[in-house]
């Protein structure tokens, strides 16, 4: 079923994302049109540990330093230390 569009400046929009991408114009709608479906639709309800594993494989926790997290480390992430001595 053939679909225009008939206003200049979408046309004009989705010939700018087909030369980007370097699909047909009907290609570049299919995708706009299929990325905002995904956006606005909700995703399926799994649960949370199955999200969050889903998480933090994609954004892994950075290996740990050694280094410790006290009173003095977070003081001198403030400039505190120096700004308490006389």
């Amino acid at each position: 079923m053939p679909f225009e569009i008939e206003d200049e400046a979408t046309t004009r929009l989705v010939a700018r994302l087909a030369e980007a991408t370097g699909v047909t114009k009907a290609e570049a709608v299919r995708r706009a049109v299929t990325a905002e479906l995904a956006r606005i639709t909700p995703p399926e309800t799994l649960p949370l540990r199955v999200r969050f594993a889903a998480l933090r494989a994609r954004h892994p926790l950075p290996a740990p330093t050694g280094l410790a997290a006290d009173k003095a480390f977070f003081d001198d992430l403030s400039d505190l230390a120096q700004s308490a001595a006389p």
